[in-house]
């Protein structure tokens, strides 16, 4: 047998235990949300081709972005699409002007979030929303969709119940991968009951097909503000925390720039916002990628390759899924974000104080309202930090049970 050195040795395990750590982040951050992905964009008014080609446009920005920014600067920077943002479309519906509008609303918060890096009194105010009010709203916004797999198991049980079971046992005897077996065992499912017409799965190869943005003020108001206040909020916020959190300090301002213009890119193809990651970017961060800080970051290079790979999937499965019973699609999605929910709703009701506001926040996000033409998410977020500052004015206070 040939004699390995032992420094060569310790250095290619240096290097396979962040490219593994990385593979997974990718693998199970793919797995986990891109049938949620394919569902929003074909809610909001894709074709199969348009979506395939939002999901293949942005697995490759993300791709681009985690291989060049972690090997140029020697950090475990990772980037992801914002489940958040896609979970948000869901809900919103075709706008006025069609899928076109929508690639005008994504171009219009790729925008915003290119301005909030440049303009630092964006970034503050963005910053200065409370946590427990973005929380709420992101719960407010979840709440339907993580109901599917109860309404599926009632409409269809033969078919949901076994993803359900699968997604439970996953659950108990290996949690990190509760849902890429149940979006396994749904592929399963869909592959013995889905009968595809004929021609369903031609031009599946992967390919970018264009969109000419529209702008409407009904898909700005709608589904541009919200996404880029949710993707701020939601991701964009907390992936610098967690990075905080792993001993990495860094300037927001260049990389909110580099996500704008990368979303705004994959907007002319229906890809919606790239932003920093959050979930993930604590296993490509954290001391699973390796104990060495300073070894940690071919993990989100090694992510960045797995994601340029798995998009080339994507026309395929989006072809796949159109041909599939909505519900069930999004049955996966809601398991996929039941953590999320859970997450969210601890965040917004961890503090007394905000506990009220976060929880008006909550049901009138979730009430599914349009005043003005204006979706449920803004009202929930104005009506939330507006009782949240009455309080602490002092100019309302909520009676306790001996004032009732």
């Amino acid at each position: 047998m040939t004699h390995i050195p032992a420094a060569i040795a310790d250095g290619r395990r240096d290097y396979l235990q962040p490219i593994m750590a990385g593979a997974l982040a990718a693998v199970v951050g793919y797995a986990s949300t891109f049938t949620l992905v394919l569902a929003a964009l074909t809610a909001a008014g894709a074709s199969p081709q348009q979506a395939g080609s939002g999901l293949f446009s942005v697995c490759l920005a993300i791709g681009v972005l985690n291989i060049v920014v972690s090997s140029r600067l020697k950090l475990p920077i990772s980037f992801a699409w914002s489940t958040p943002g896609v979970a948000f479309i869901l809900t919103v519906g075709e706008p006025v002007g069609g899928f076109p509008a929508v690639a005008g609303a994504f171009l219009v918060a790729a925008g915003l979030i290119v301005l909030t890096g440049l303009i630092k009194p964006l970034a503050r105010l963005i910053a200065a929303i409370p946590a427990a009010i973005a929380n709420a709203m992101l719960a407010g916004m979840l709440l339907t969709l993580c109901l599917a797999p109860v309404n599926a198991v009632a409409e269809m049980p033969l078919l949901a119940l076994p993803i359900l079971l699968a997604w439970v046992i996953g659950l108990r005897f290996a949690k990190r991968y509760a849902v890429p077996i149940a979006v396994v065992v749904t592929g399963i499912v869909l592959a013995t009951t889905t009968h595809l017409p004929p021609g369903t799965l031609d031009g599946t190869w992967p390919s970018l097909v264009p969109v000419i943005p529209v702008f409407t003020w009904d898909a700005i108001i709608r589904i541009g503000l919200p996404l880029y206040i949710v993707t701020m909020a939601s991701q964009n916020l907390p992936g610098l925390a967690v990075m905080k959190a792993n001993g990495f300090e860094l300037a927001p301002a260049p990389l909110f720039v580099m996500t704008g213009i990368a979303s705004a890119v994959t907007a002319f193809f229906g890809g919606h916002t790239s932003n920093l990651a959050a979930i993930t970017a604590a296993i490509c961060a954290g001391p699973e990628a390796h104990p060495d800080k300073s070894k940690r970051w071919p993990a989100p290079a090694a992510a960045g390759v797995c994601y340029l790979f798995l998009g080339a999937a994507a026309s395929l499965a989006a072809a796949f899924i159109a041909a599939s019973p909505p519900l069930l699609i999004q049955a996966v999605a809601g398991l996929a974000l039941l953590s999320s929910l859970a997450a969210a709703l601890s965040g917004a009701l961890a503090i007394e104080e905000s506990r009220l506001p976060a929880i008006f926040t909550f049901v009138t996000t979730a009430s599914g309202i349009t005043i003005l033409g204006v979706g449920a998410p803004f009202w929930g977020l104005v009506g939330g930090i507006a009782i949240l500052i009455l309080l602490r004015l002092g100019i309302a206070r909520p009676k306790g049970p001996e004032g009732m």
